[in-house]
């Protein structure tokens, strides 16, 4: 209990107030604490989905039946395709595809009803716009389904030798936010961190404010940690903030323990800090270092799986995405939120985070003092 009084009797204690102070007077700082991680963290939610709706549909039909108008009616039955027009020739079609007012083409041909009638094989061509080529191969795969499907029906449903019963766990509605939001949290963190330490820094350096602080009694540990502790305070209360909305807005369930989602992002949040420290001794004034952000920061995020699965990149990005410290975050985000494990199954990217965050900080102290003298 002896060192409370004493803490707040100290000089790190009165750094740290006057920190907090101008911190506080500076409006850009508040901005950027509240502002563009809630509008990120609502947009990125609501807007980032794999799925596809109502596509264009372009169709030919050569047959003109009651066969394929059925046909045709089951394409755009599920609201994925939308029917756009009929054309009268394939070539006018694949023109329409071309030029993008169509994005998905089906021509029938002439005989679609006889062999239908006849239970023979009909061909049908598909056209697909391959300029987007995720949406391609997703609505490839669900005009696959729908022939299938209509194809069983025809036949009368015939039995199968093996059947499947497919359970999904941890998010059985499947709903796209509960995989990117979580991601979107550690993405948002890791601008917002590193622009909002490296801005403090390099603002008071240009100043000469650090200057005249080590001209003070303090020392230069505890000037740095008087710079860090208000900025883990701030950031800490940016994964609050992210929390509830994710809560609020989206549902994410938090499985897990929230204590220990707390304490991992706070070891996060050193590392933010120690990029956004390490930024402030490579740039020379604040339009730098926005610049010099993204130079760090868009290949963190392109690596961390926090928006496309580390899966689908090549081998190489692969074994360079475990170098990415907000990778391990959004392994520990997503499994504590939606799958609710412990600190027995994420101890190892706990490790991880504290090794990126004890070199990060070590560098950048290192390199800050040897500038400040």
């Amino acid at each position: 209990m002896a060192l409370l009084p004493a803490l707040l009797n100290s000089r790190l204690w009165s750094l740290i107030v006057k920190e907090v102070q101008q911190i506080l007077k500076n409006r850009q700082i508040i901005f950027l604490l509240l502002f563009p991680p809630t509008v990120q963290l609502l947009v990125f939610g609501l807007t980032l989905s794999p799925e596809v709706s109502h596509l264009s549909l372009g169709v030919v039909d050569y047959s003109r039946s009651a066969a394929s108008r059925e046909f045709v009616a089951n394409l755009t039955a599920n609201q994925v395709f939308d029917l756009h027009a009929v054309y009268s020739r394939a070539a006018d079609l694949g023109q329409q595809v071309r030029t993008g007012q169509v994005s998905t083409g089906v021509v029938i041909p002439p005989d679609f009803a006889d062999r239908l009638a006849t239970h023979q094989r009909v061909d049908v061509q598909v056209l697909l716009d391959g300029v987007d080529a995720n949406t391609a191969g997703i609505a490839s795969g669900y005009l696959g389904q729908i022939v299938n499907h209509y194809g069983q029906s025809l036949v009368g449903g015939a039995t199968r030798p093996v059947t499947m019963a497919v359970r999904f766990l941890y998010n059985p509605g499947l709903i796209s936010s509960w995989f990117f939001v979580p991601g979107v949290m550690g993405v948002v963190l890791t601008l917002t961190g590193s622009l909002v330490s490296s801005s403090t820094l390099i603002r008071e350096k240009d100043g000469g404010t650090l200057e005249q602080l080590l001209m003070t009694p303090a020392l230069g540990w505890e000037v740095l940690v008087a710079k860090i502790v208000p900025l883990f305070g701030l950031l800490m209360g940016d994964v609050l903030l992210a929390s509830a909305l994710g809560r609020l807005v989206f549902g994410l369930p938090f499985r897990g323990n929230y204590g220990l989602f707390l304490a991992l992002s706070g070891i996060y949040v050193f590392v933010c800090i120690g990029i956004g420290m390490l930024l402030a001794t490579l740039a020379r004034n604040q339009q730098q270092v926005v610049l010099i952000s993204f130079f760090f920061n868009v290949p963190l995020i392109q690596l961390s799986g926090a928006i496309a699965p580390i899966e689908s990149m090549p081998a190489f990005f692969q074994v360079l995405s475990f170098f990415d410290p907000l990778r391990h975050y959004v392994t520990i985000a997503r499994s504590l939120i939606l799958k609710g494990v412990g600190l027995e199954v994420l101890g190892g990217e706990g490790l991880i985070l504290i090794g990126f965050a004890v070199i990060l900080l070590g560098v950048s102290i290192r390199q800050f003092r040897a500038q400040l003298n």
